[in-house]
């Protein structure tokens, strides 16, 4: 049976209400993760206020060693 371990990310938006995702680093850091075996299983966002998201949150997952 395959074991798996979990990393969840964290990326703050910014903009004065918030809600703006700097894609660069967000592409950056997955990729990296990437590489090192991590995949990408889910990704959503929190709300701040009228609709505008706070953070968007990243779970990665990899079979455990």
């Amino acid at each position: 049976m395959t074991r798996w371990e979990y990393k969840t990310l964290k990326f703050e938006t910014k903009g004065i209400t918030g809600g703006i995702l700097d894609t660069d680093t967000f592409n950056e850091v997955l990729n990296r993760y990437g590489y090192e075996g991590w995949e990408l299983v889910s990704c959503f966002d929190t709300n701040q206020s009228y609709g505008s998201s706070r953070y968007v949150i990243a779970v990665m997952k990899r079979p455990k060693p």
